[in-house]
């Protein structure tokens, strides 16, 4: 997706007559059915008025130019990309970054400036940082920056237009000497020399070829994070964090390595929404510390844990963990906590089966935190989905300050999940009455596959049509089902999810002994490839992503047009814990399917058990006359 691309002439009459800005507002607002801030419009009509003169100047008048370029898996965008061929007459693009910055100072992170932003000085990463990373993605997941045999060459420069030169500036930092080699900042002084920059990669034109190219070319395949896992641990990273990742991860890095010879606990929160990448960074995270810290890695899902061992297997699996290993644990014992879905830390950590002397009264948070001299909690405040789980950004720092804990807080917004639309967890939110957002509407016109089929078994025909072509997929429901703890006669496992003619068995209970081969344990059901014969639960799908998600909706949760309200039957659930949960039942049982809907990077297929209910989300969808 972008929002505006064309020849490099036309887009230098549209600023100069100022109608880019416009131009923009109105692709913003007919892609994402919303406006864009009257910030976004000014920065759009400063920036791209400066970069305009530039191109004018390098005599850049036959390039392709292409605007808020949104990376693909991700809702963030690029400013400006321009394209063409260069002297030896191999296509060419230059990403550029606009900034409207007059000023920034020092920060103790690796690759971040201090500067104004929303209102406040924030740690931002560095611009050339930022674009360097821009690159390095585009080059990791889009076929026209990496398909032999003619690749597209993808350079990067940032171009300051308001910040005035000075060689002792903290932008200009020693610290930043290999990123600016890689992509070269540029500042109000500079216009000649980024001319110059442009014009020595650019200066054959024939840039709408190269733009087709581009827009064109397929992005590869997604890589999965359990595959990146392995890859990670020993040394070879495949992900690229962008933007709030990066700044999260060095601001941990620079905390853990100041904090590591005093005394001063750090508590450092992470918030995000499903398919913001909180493990990706949490796992990068995991890899670098582990080569110089005691690092750990916990989770509250047995399945996550699980899943992570088996990827990585025994080197290094030790240090995966759950929320409740650290019941014995001597203050400080541990360097660095990663505490990776933070929502599932639960009250205390010893259950029915901990023996009596060993059951402590102690929180389980204040465990995690009196063991570790840094902890780092990754959260979705609406990710729980049980009475028992009582994590929440709020409860962890009250908890951290009651151990004189410094709390730091950190969002991560760039959206990876549902084809880096970040409107479509909007848009689940705002229909399942969980929170109000301008996501009112679904339009077809997105990206993102979501389709509502008409019967089970189509939903799952069409799932696993997608992994014969390669992707990867799971069929999941709503826990409106009993959960056989044995198997058939035949020795295999029992339809639990009976709906008509459609049967098919939950994925395998823990405690299942004699499994045949081909069925994997619950655990490794998102992992293991033939976890999509069975259905999935949000036990065994939340922390996953695939390609593909389907999801079966139960009575458990239904839409009633009489009150105009959601609402939720606990006689329709057989999910043993939320048992007691009261009337937390309708708040949770939400929760529950907004992390089934948002398991897919690619597509979310779903069948409603009430037709009333699926009448409603209809609704929701926008409907767009035929041509």
């Amino acid at each position: 997706m972008r929002l505006y691309a064309g020849a490099s002439a036309n887009f230098i009459t549209d600023t100069s007559h100022n109608q880019i800005a416009g131009k923009l507002k109105s692709a913003f607002f007919h892609y994402y059915g919303f406006n864009p801030s009257d910030n976004e419009v000014n920065s759009w009509r400063n920036s791209l008025l400066n970069i305009s003169a530039v191109f004018q100047n390098a005599g850049l008048l036959d390039h392709g130019v292409i605007l808020e370029f949104q990376l693909p898996l991700s809702s963030r965008r690029i400013d400006c990309l321009i394209c063409g061929s260069n002297g030896d007459r191999s296509d060419s693009a230059v990403i550029i970054e606009l900034k409207q910055w007059s000023k920034c100072e020092d920060s103790i992170g690796e690759y971040e400036v201090v500067t104004w932003v929303g209102g406040a000085k924030r740690d931002v990463l560095h611009p050339s940082a930022q674009v360097s990373q821009y690159k390095c993605y585009l080059q990791d997941t889009h076929t026209a920056f990496y398909e032999e045999p003619d690749p597209v060459h993808l350079h990067s420069c940032a171009y300051l237009h308001n910040y005035d030169y000075d060689p002792g500036d903290v932008i200009f930092d020693s610290k930043f000497t290999e990123v600016i080699a890689d992509s070269p900042v540029f500042t109000a002084d500079d216009t000649d020399r980024l001319s110059s920059y442009l014009s020595s990669r650019l200066d054959q034109g024939d840039g709408i070829r190269v733009l087709n190219r581009i827009e064109q070319s397929q992005y590869r395949p997604s890589r999965k994070l359990m595959d990146h896992v392995s890859a990670v641990i020993r040394g070879n990273p495949q992900y690229t964090l962008l933007d709030e990742q990066k700044v999260v991860y060095d601001k941990i890095v620079a905390l853990v390595r100041r904090g590591f010879h005093n005394r001063q606990k750090h508590a450092i929160i992470v918030r995000g929404g499903p398919g913001t990448g909180k493990s990706v960074v949490a796992i990068n995270l995991m890899a670098d510390l582990l080569q110089h810290y005691n690092a750990q890695y916990a989770t509250g899902s047995r399945a996550f844990t699980s899943t992570l061992r088996r990827a990585i297997g025994s080197r290094g699996a030790v240090q995966f963990k759950y929320f409740n290993s650290y019941m014995d644990a001597e203050p400080n014992d541990i360097d660095v906590l990663i505490c990776d879905e933070s929502h599932r830390i639960r009250e205390v950590s010893y259950s029915r089966f901990t023996p009596k002397n060993r059951r402590s009264s102690m929180a389980q948070v204040d465990e995690i935190l009196q063991a570790a001299k840094v902890s780092v909690f990754f959260i979705d405040d609406q990710q729980i989905v049980t009475p028992g789980e009582i994590g929440s950004s709020d409860y962890i720092a009250d908890a951290a300050r009651r151990h004189d804990a410094v709390v730091h807080d950190h969002e991560l917004e760039i959206q990876f999940r549902c084809a880096g639309s970040d409107g479509f967890v909007k848009w689940v939110e705002n229909t399942l009455g969980i929170r109000r957002t301008a996501n009112v509407l679904w339009s077809s016109a997105e990206q993102f596959d979501f389709r509502i089929f008409d019967s089970p078994s189509d939903l799952e025909g069409a799932i696993r049509d997608k992994v014969r072509q390669g992707f990867t997929g799971r069929v999941t429901a709503g826990y409106c089902w009993p959960w056989a703890k044995h198997l058939s006669a035949a020795g295999t496992l029992v339809d639990d999810v009976v709906i008509g003619q459609y049967a098919r068995p939950w994925n395998a209970p823990p405690e299942l002994s004699g499994l045949p081969k081909d069925v994997p344990k619950c655990q490794l059901w998102a992992y293991d490839p033939n976890g999509i014969h069975q259905i999935g639960c949000v036990y065994t799908a939340q922390g996953f992503e695939f390609d593909y998600v389907g999801v079966i909706v139960g009575t458990d949760l239904t839409y009633s047009f009489e009150k105009g309200t959601w609402v939720g039957d606990h006689r329709q659930s057989c999910d043993p814990r939320l048992n007691k949960a009261g009337n937390r039942f309708l708040d949770l049982v939400k929760n529950t399917y907004r992390v089934l809907l948002s398991r897919g990077l690619k597509g979310c297929y779903v069948y409603f058990m009430d037709k009333p209910t699926e009448q409603f989300v209809r609704t929701r969808i926008e409907t767009r006359p035929s041509a």
